[in-house]
């Protein structure tokens, strides 16, 4: 789905990504986001970070709190670090600009379907600045991590990393089905939803 306020950028888009990606919607403001999302739960939402209406952010938040799971990969003209640690810090699992070529959107795209974390090295560096120096971060609670098995905390903190399911089970050999078994685990235990939910459970605790 594709979320911004100019009806010629969201045509563009769809023209660049062609039949490589199957656009099921569009929405130009908050609202319509969030029904545009809830109603067709696509796979990655492509979302501006401003919109007439509110940011990316309130559109994350919105819909983590409905309980759907879908991934977001911020695309805006603007790559100041607030709006890039405010999505993140929201759930957004990447964040590209306006500059980027159709070729890379796609690849951008895929990965964060996937599960993986898309950010340019210097955009990643602004969220990493901002979680090391962050006061705010809460401190690692034992009795969260208690609740979960050994295998469970690894599985957690590959999670956290970005890694896909795929990436998980072969980095601890072991099936993705096991990987995706300790996941739904991991959510369970920790009363969370999906993985953007883990995302910022884990940011805010400084698990890596």
């Amino acid at each position: 789905m594709v979320v911004d306020d100019h009806g010629l950028f969201r045509s563009g888009v769809r023209a660049e990504l062609g039949d490589r990606v199957k656009v099921v919607g569009e929405a130009d403001d908050v609202a319509s986001a969030v029904a545009e999302i809830e109603r067709w739960s696509p796979d990655v939402v492509l979302l501006d970070v401003h919109l007439p209406s509110g940011s990316g952010r309130e559109v994350i938040e919105a819909v983590g709190a409905a309980g759907i799971d879908t991934n977001f990969l911020a695309l805006s003209v603007s790559d100041a670090t607030e709006d890039v640690v405010d999505v993140v810090r929201a759930g957004a699992r990447g964040y590209v600009t306006k500059t980027i070529s159709g070729d890379e959107l796609v690849e951008a795209i895929l990965r964060v379907r996937d599960g993986d974390a898309v950010l340019s090295p210097r955009l990643a560096g602004f969220v990493l600045n901002a979680f090391m120096h962050s006061a705010q971060a809460a401190p690692l609670l034992d009795d969260d991590l208690d609740r979960l098995t050994p295998r469970e905390k690894e599985v957690l903190r590959h999670l956290a990393r970005g890694y896909t399911y795929k990436e998980i089970a072969r980095r601890l050999s072991i099936s993705i089905k096991t990987v995706e078994s300790h996941a739904s685990a991991v959510l369970r235990k920790l009363q969370l939803s999906n993985r953007s939910e883990l995302s910022r459970w884990a940011a805010a605790r400084r698990i890596w």
